[in-house]
């Protein structure tokens, strides 16, 4: 109990000092402070290139705050800033902040079994494997409930079948997430918007509406409610000097790897800067990085057709994107994403040492690119033994050789891949299209 008061302490002390750094805008009205893009260091003539990769892959709206403060704040065709939207997957990410605060107010614990709340039988599974799914499984992705059904959103007892030993596998299934939504209606005694105002939009100004589509719950909102959720998790779960998710433990073990199977995942946010990543449908694990050109820090919401909110502490940015399909039905189109941070980093006029690194180290130099036939690679040493593997936007390898300087990519289907290189222990990646 002495160790959590003073982590307790010791987070409330830090959000404080976090708050004073941070701006958050008021919690009602359009008033939001802003910073010029030089003062960022940011060259005004390359912003275009950044706006037009978002225009020609059906972007709505596309926020970038530094510090709370609006850096870049673009909306596309009649989309505006008082238009809505759906968050899809990224929503995700919400409610497992809303789990935190019920486990914060001893409404339920995330080691809890999840048939305490919805009832037994839930599932199709025998009761003793049903017994062992808990809260902490539904947010981590690792139920061992079969994501292979026909319907992956269905939440029918039906549709919930036995696959693995809860806490055995790691498999991106919509159906046992969607049910947190009953988990925190029993446990508090409330509906889940009644729940989500009360604790979240209230005290953070967001405005938005979970609605009932088919199996889903999804969250509708404006794309600076986006931000502001943003903003709340880079002050670590306070608003200003307002608690919210006032748990470090629970926010801590929410944006690190909460499992070893799929370590680019926390709870219900995705992590970049890992050894590894693997992605819905899969069970695989691709090397390298999630989004090679983000800050390693970053953690993300991820939503089917581009919904982002991606949250970088050691940058205070965060940058928010939403919209219609980018060029991919990918659940999880984790390439589009990382190509937007590949046009951030473009922004700089003189990239620091730090970034030309980071990017080297990210870069095949594939050419030509796009590619029709063949694509010749550079960037590694052929002089010493290396391995090359391309993956679809599903995550799905297509090739795979060794010591191999091109690829023959004409057997391939038009679309974005992702070429990954090993060598000497260092992992080496890039994108490539073929068309």
């Amino acid at each position: 109990m002495e160790k959590l008061i003073c982590a307790l302490i010791f987070s409330l002390c830090l959000n404080a000092l976090n708050a004073q750094n941070l701006y958050f805008p008021p919690l009602t009205g359009n008033t939001w402070e802003t910073l010029s893009p030089d003062s960022l260091g940011y060259c005004p003539d390359r912003i275009q290139n950044l706006y037009d990769l978002l225009e020609t892959n059906n972007t709505k709206a596309f926020l970038l705050l530094k510090d709370g403060r609006i850096v870049l704040e673009k909306y596309f065709g009649t989309f505006t800033q008082d238009s809505i939207w759906y968050w899809a997957s990224a929503g995700k990410s919400m409610t497992a902040a809303l789990v935190g605060i019920a486990q914060q107010e001893g409404l339920l614990s995330i080691e809890g079994k999840t048939s305490d709340h919805l009832g037994t039988g839930w599932t199709a599974c025998p009761p003793e494997k049903e017994d062992l799914i808990t809260v902490r499984h539904q947010l981590t992705m690792t139920t061992g409930l079969d994501d292979g059904v026909p319907e992956n959103y269905c939440t029918l007892d039906t549709c919930l079948i036995f696959k693995a030993d809860a806490g055995t596998r790691w498999a991106y299934h919509n159906g046992p997430y969607t049910l947190l939504d009953g988990v925190i209606e029993a446990a508090s005694g409330q509906n889940f918007n009644q729940f989500f105002n009360q604790r979240m939009a209230q005290k953070t100004g967001i405005t938005g509406l979970w609605v009932k589509v088919d199996y889903n719950n999804v969250l509708f909102s404006k794309a600076r409610s986006m931000a502001r959720y943003g903003l709340l998790m880079l002050n670590n779960g306070t608003w200003n000097n307002t608690p919210v998710l006032t748990d470090p433990a629970y926010f801590q073990a929410m944006t690190t790897p909460s499992q070893d199977l799929n370590k680019s995942y926390g709870y219900l946010w995705w992590l970049n800067g890992q050894p590894s990543y693997r992605l819905p449908g899969l069970q695989i694990n691709i090397p390298g990085p999630l989004f090679p050109a983000a800050p390693d820090d970053v953690y993300a919401a991820l939503g089917k057709n581009g919904q982002f909110i991606n949250v970088s502490p050691s940058t205070g940015l965060v940058m928010v994107r939403m919209g219609d399909e980018p060029g991919t039905d990918a659940e999880v189109p984790a390439l589009f994403n990382d190509d937007i941070w590949v046009k951030i980093n473009e922004l700089v006029c003189e990239p620091s040492a730090v970034i030309d690194q980071k990017q080297a180290l990210a870069s095949l130099q594939i050419y030509p690119n796009p590619a029709h036939d063949f694509a010749q690679l550079g960037g590694v040493n052929t002089t010493l033994p290396f391995q090359v593997e391309v993956y679809d936007v599903l995550g799905r390898r297509v090739l795979a050789c060794e010591d191999c300087s091109e690829l023959a990519v004409d057997k391939l289907v038009r679309g974005m891949f992702q070429v990954v290189a090993r060598q000497d222990g260092k992992v080496f990646s890039d994108r490539l299209l073929v068309e």
